[in-house]
């Protein structure tokens, strides 16, 4: 009737799925980010999700035909009562690099509004060769 899977074996799949989901998170590397990316015909439209930074923690760089966006943040947060001190910390870096070959790296704009950092990123103009005539002497 129903095809049951051994306990053992089951065990030994959840397992491995939460010891996966343990690495990910627990990776020193930093993490990524959401990003949608619309091509807009002349130009290409980058946008990248990044709620509860400010302006100063974004930084931009392009080196090589890559585009590295790096957001970081560090917040600290200290509160003295009669018997206790707490003490937080929070420390947040997000880094996604995104190959950028037949863009005007000259012409990107960015801004940043609500959480969220738009790119513009207009695409280089193909260069059409001139058709020239020569008259025959």
């Amino acid at each position: 009737m129903f095809e049951l899977m051994p306990f053992d074996r089951t065990a030994r799949l959840m397992n491995r799925f939460f010891d996966d989901i343990g690495r990910e998170y627990m990776s020193r590397e930093p993490m990524g980010f959401k990003t949608d990316i619309k091509d807009r015909g002349e130009s290409v439209l980058l946008e990248a999700e990044l709620p509860g930074f400010s302006k100063e923690d974004i930084s931009i760089d392009v080196n090589a035909g890559t585009l590295t966006v790096k957001a970081e943040h560090k917040s600290e947060n200290e509160e003295k009562k009669e018997n206790y001190i707490r003490r937080e910390r929070s420390y947040g870096s997000f880094v996604r690099s995104f190959n950028i070959d037949g863009i005007d790296t000259e012409a990107i704009k960015a801004s940043y509004n609500n959480g969220v950092l738009s790119l513009e990123l207009p695409k280089v103009k193909e260069v059409v060769p001139e058709v020239k005539k020569i008259a025959i002497e």
